[in-house]
């Protein structure tokens, strides 16, 4: 499925991008990670649209994670 000549693996592609650069302008903490964590949402999805490209998935899952337990379990932030 094309839009504009682009497929929708590349779209969710570019809008993981972008979402993952807002993330590194954000000032908080804690907003950093949750747009972060949107990001790497987008990008386990672009990773899997395009045929599994598991380099992709495992490292943006991992931050994921990563992010969750800082958010929700880690005490001391």
């Amino acid at each position: 499925m094309d839009f504009i000549s682009i497929n929708i693996a590349e779209w969710v592609g570019y809008i993981a991008t972008a979402v993952l650069l807002t993330s590194f302008t954000m000032k908080q903490l804690r907003t950093l990670r949750i747009v972060n964590s949107v990001a790497c949402l987008l990008f386990v999805g672009y990773g899997v649209l395009l045929t599994n490209a598991w380099p992709i998935i495992i490292s943006n899952a991992a931050i994921f994670v990563i992010n969750i337990y800082y958010l929700f379990l880690e005490k001391n932030q």
